[in-house]
């Protein structure tokens, strides 16, 4: 019922303030909601750009209002910006307006051909411009360097470096040196479902108890030799770095920017580890987008070609935390921390071996569930050595009743579905 009060609120108000002429370019954002940062988008993202309104709005509210409008065919917003996944609902409902031109702009201005076939949204043509993305990378303190076995890149590393990397260190310094964030609070899960299943099997859910990933989790015990235990009380990694707990992390950028930025000239920070199937990363991608009957579809046009300039996209980086879409040269007075980050997310996507995995997507509240699958097959294979065999196909079991469930079909890098995704 609250949900039925608020939609006829809203469809009230979309009707209410729809007028025939806008001042302004009414841009409506998931993203940079905190009033520092909607004030930074405000007084310097947006400046010298026309007359444009920020609105914030938390993702329920966003679908709601988003919905509104198309049932009342009365339409306010020019411009939103939101998530990968808050964005496909819209493109499934075909309320986006096609952005080919700016999409081949973009594409010879540096924007990595993978990030714009992300924001195609599984149609022929762009849905949306990538805006700004987050990842997760791995960082490490430059003494660990020593250790790195013969012949590896840190740009480059496979897991079978990596654990000899685990190994030199340990043996070195007689503790182990590598960290997680397996923690209660941790992202230890996207772990899982960005970067090692898709290294190993080269999907998510199709692939969850496949030989691939039988062979991975048994490289991962191997690897877990030499991480420390803390890591399953650790959170965020900067502390357990800062701290000299561990020479070697794995984490969300936001979650090692405090330590990195501290000291920037104590780290390396470089690309999560290939497995045989290529390099997995998750992206966490903001996109812009135009809903179809914008007012003021020009505005808009133009509010994201200014919001892709190289400058504007490392303005946002330094103010906010997000990184360029584009490929751009960080300029010397940018954070060092920042620029530490933002090189080693550009590396990442840049890699040849890139295998893009999305976040969920079509889980709706079921989303902690299908974490916990990762997670407990974790615990019992990695931190209780039951048989691999017996975890997976009682854990895949639990995989497919949650798809079945949720109707969820398949995402990158899974192939697609026409119904729920199915555990192969």
């Amino acid at each position: 019922m609250k949900h039925i009060i608020s939609f006829g609120i809203l469809v009230s108000t979309v009707l209410a303030f729809a007028s025939p002429v806008l001042a302004q370019t009414v841009f409506v954002s998931t993203q940079l909601r905190p009033i520092e940062e909607a004030t930074v988008v405000r007084e310097e993202l947006l400046k010298d750009v026309g007359s444009v309104d920020y609105v914030v709005e938390e993702p329920p509210q966003f679908a709601v209002r988003m919905e509104a409008e198309r049932q009342a065919g009365k339409h306010t917003v020019s411009l939103v910006g939101a998530l990968h996944g808050e964005l496909s609902p819209l493109a499934d409902k075909d309320t986006l307006e096609p952005l080919d031109d700016l999409a081949k702009k973009l594409a010879a201005s540096g924007m990595p051909q993978s990030l714009l076939d992300l924001g195609k949204l599984g149609k022929s043509t762009q849905q949306y411009i990538p805006w700004m993305q987050a990842t997760y990378v791995m960082a490490a303190k430059k003494e660990a360097l020593q250790y790195l076995p013969d012949g590896a890149d840190v740009n480059a590393l496979n897991y079978d470096q990596l654990i000899a990397w685990g190994k030199n260190m340990q043996e070195a310094t007689g503790q182990p040196q590598i960290g997680f964030p397996a923690g209660p609070k941790g992202l230890m899960a996207r772990y899982f479902q960005g970067y090692f299943y898709p290294s190993f099997t080269g999907g998510v859910v199709r692939t969850f108890q496949s030989a691939d990933a039988a062979a991975g989790w048994e490289k991962l015990k191997a690897l877990w030799a030499y991480v420390t235990p803390n890591s399953t009380s650790y959170d965020f990694m900067q502390e357990p770095l800062a701290a000299g707990e561990v020479m070697v992390a794995w984490d969300h950028i936001a979650r090692l920017k405090n330590a990195i930025s501290a000291a920037p000239d104590d780290y390396v920070v470089f690309p999560a580890p290939a497995g045989p199937k290529g390099r997995g990363y998750m992206p966490v991608v903001a996109g812009l987008a135009i809903p179809k009957g914008a007012p003021d579809k020009a505005g808009a046009e133009k509010v994201i070609e200014h919001l892709s300039m190289p400058e504007t996209q490392l303005l946002t980086a330094s103010k906010v935390g997000f990184f360029p879409t584009l490929n751009v040269k960080l300029p010397p007075d940018l954070d060092a921390g920042v620029a530490l980050l933002a090189g080693a997310v550009t590396a990442t996507q840049a890699s040849k071996d890139a295998v893009i995995s999305l976040l969920p997507v079509g889980l709706g509240d079921k989303g902690g569930e299908f974490n916990k699958v990762y997670m407990d097959s974790f615990q019992r294979i990695v931190l209780q050595n039951e048989p691999i065999a017996d975890v997976l196909k009682a854990q895949g079991a639990t995989m497919a009743k949650l798809m079945t469930d949720t109707k969820a079909a398949c995402w990158a890098p899974d192939a697609k579905s026409d119904g729920p995704c199915p555990v192969e």
